[in-house]
């Protein structure tokens, strides 16, 4: 695999963006963010997605937990 374009890149992060925007818009409801997920899979490598949606699950666990709003699982708590 060749490594993106500056061009392409900047694609697959717009993409990524909408994306993301439409979800915190959406309250993380990816149903009516299909289109743009689909948009996202189409402009970014398969290895930045995975990347990507790790790392946006771990930026809105940072922002719960920082906020105090984080609540651990009933086993979490147990162990």
């Amino acid at each position: 695999m060749a490594a993106p374009s500056m061009k392409e890149r900047q694609v697959c992060w717009g993409a990524r963006d909408l994306y993301w925007r439409c979800l915190d818009d959406n309250a993380e409801d990816a149903a009516r963010c299909k289109q743009l997920r689909s948009s996202f899979e189409a402009s970014c490598p398969q290895q930045w997605i995975k990347y990507f949606d790790k790392r946006r699950d771990y930026l809105k666990f940072k922002e719960k937990f920082e906020a105090g709003e984080f609540q651990p699982s009933q086993s979490t708590e147990n162990s």
